[in-house]
Order: C-alpha cells, then sequence, then structure tokens
C-alpha cells in the first residue's frame, strides 16, 4: 500500500490521482513485460488480465483500481489517522498480528524495527 502527498494549486486532487495512476501504471507494466529477470511475470500478467475483466472501461490488463478515494489530509490529526488505517491493512488481512510485523511497512520505522523501506517524516 503507498500512501503519495500530492498538492496542486490549479488542478482538482482527483485528477491528479487519476493522471499518478496513470503514469505509474504504465511505466510498472512495461517494465514486468519487459524485464527477464521477472520471475513473477506470467502470475502478474495473470492478474492484471483477471481484473481488466471486471472493468468495462480497461481492455487488456488493470494495475490499480477504478476506485479514487482521494483524501485532503488537512491536519496532523487526519495524516496520523490514515498512516494508521495503512499500517493496520496487512492485519485486516490476517497477514501478521501487529503493523510491525509486516516487513515492508513503514509501521516498522516508526517502532524502531529494522525496516526495509526509507520514509521522511515531516
Amino acid at each position: 500500500m503507498f500512501m503519495v502527498s500530492l498538492r496542486s494549486k490549479n488542478e482538482d486532487l482527483s485528477n491528479l490521482v487519476r493522471d499518478l495512476k496513470n503514469l505509474t501504471s504504465k511505466k510498472i507494466l512495461s517494465e514486468v513485460h519487459s524485464n527477464a529477470q521477472e520471475s513473477r511475470r506470467e502470475w502478474l500478467e495473470m492478474i492484471f488480465k483477471y481484473h481488466a475483466k471486471c472493468n468495462k472501461r480497461v481492455e487488456k490488463q488493470q494495475l490499480w483500481t477504478h476506485e479514487n478515494h482521494a483524501v485532503e489530509l488537512s491536519s496532523n490529526e487526519m495524516i496520523d489517522s490514515r498512516v494508521d488505517y495503512i499500517h493496520e491493512n496487512p492485519v485486516r488481512a490476517g497477514w501478521v498480528e501487529a503493523p510491525e510485523e509486516y516487513v515492508y511497512s513503514s509501521a516498522r520505522n516508526f517502532s524502531k524495527r529494522i525496516y526495509s523501506i526509507e520514509i521522511d517524516e515531516l
């Protein structure tokens, strides 16, 4: 799960998220198809094709969900709430018992455990 911070003085937040999804999906799908060392290529392509069948607006492959839940983070409390929600996703999925146990979570950074992902605290 990714949390991206976007801001624009003259563009709607939903449009920014749409454009980010468009740009990143093209790049990621291209990388999956062209990278001969990607061991999960066939599995990923199967998943992308499956999800495209569920969306009338997508012809071949779908990386991102079609929903767009853009939320303006207007206070520190709102930011903390969203970060906590994201950290709890692996727990809700049943993958781990605590957020900091998930190897690819920034919750590890906040709990002072060994982490895989560098974060910038604001």
